[in-house]
């Protein structure tokens, strides 16, 4: 598969998310590498649930994020944008605190959709949430 992140400057791409959501929870791009994108997110009392893990809707806002970030980084921004269309996730383990790192990987690049595959796992490598995103392309 062709990279689709070629010579992605990652502190631009973050410096991009100021003032957002993904500012608001920590959430970083920290890779790009050929056709996947890798984002991290603090477990901490903006991303736990009230029994102390964490939540699984913010699990979604990082898988959004990261599968989002992506798709617009490989559109040609004067011409396309992209949005969510649809996301699901399955919670497979709970997380109490550090870093969870999300890995999106393409599935479909096509004209007007793309559709992303992403596992985030906890810092011991174990799956944590797995979901998949179909971005809409819209033409500006």
């Amino acid at each position: 598969m062709e990279n689709l992140f070629n010579n992605l400057d990652l502190k631009e791409v973050n410096r991009l998310n100021a003032g957002c959501c993904v500012e608001h929870l920590a959430i970083t791009i920290t890779e790009a590498e050929d056709n996947y994108l890798v984002a991290t997110m603090p477990v901490d009392e903006r991303t736990r649930q009230p029994f102390g893990v964490l939540h699984g809707g913010a699990s979604c806002v990082l898988a959004e994020s990261v599968g989002s970030i992506a798709s617009n980084i490989i559109l040609d921004s004067s011409k396309y944008y992209a949005v969510g269309l649809e996301i699901n996730a399955n919670h497979v383990r709970p997380v109490q605190s550090g870093i969870v790192k999300a890995k999106a990987t393409s599935v479909h690049i096509g004209k007007s959709t793309h559709i992303w595959d992403i596992r985030i796992t906890d810092e011991r490598d174990k799956l944590v949430c797995i979901s998949r995103l179909t971005m809409a392309i819209i033409r500006k």
